[in-house]
């Protein structure tokens, strides 16, 4: 069963999994941000132009109950996006404290500098390749 939960959580973390689920919920946010536009500015232009209903678009609280609908879902979103931030970096955190840091290794040296030119040529050449000075072997 351990190893079972185990699998589970590395396909739950992976970055693929985690990406479709934030995208999912940022977009049905987002959904909501659109849906406002729509019900609250677009629609009731089109019905005052195409005289549909005979409702006063013009006084001031309808207005504002419009103005104040939008901006709750402009709000709503800022809100779900920077709880899924938080929950992402924490998740990041979490994640990389049960990861060794590797420290980087100093690889061997592929290049040498010519004594003679100071021009830098590969470490196994016996001449230099800018001045043809021929190399001691070290």
């Amino acid at each position: 069963m351990k190893k079972f939960l185990n699998e589970f959580k590395t396909f739950a973390l992976r970055g693929n999994v985690m990406d479709l689920a934030i995208g999912m919920i940022i977009g049905s946010a987002f959904t909501a941000i659109v849906t406002a536009l729509k019900d609250n500015f677009i629609q009731p232009i089109l019905d005052f132009i195409t005289r549909t209903h005979t409702v006063d678009y013009y006084t001031k609280e309808v207005l504002l109950g419009y103005l104040s609908a939008f901006i709750s879902a402009v709000i709503n979103f800022i809100i779900i996006a920077f709880v899924l931030f938080l929950l992402i970096k924490g998740m990041n955190t979490l994640m990389s404290i049960g990861k060794k840091k590797e420290e980087p290794k100093e690889e061997a040296p592929t290049t040498k500098v010519c004594p003679f030119c100071k021009s830098e040529i590969a470490i196994e050449a016996t001449r230099c390749a800018h001045c043809t000075s021929k190399l001691d072997e070290e």
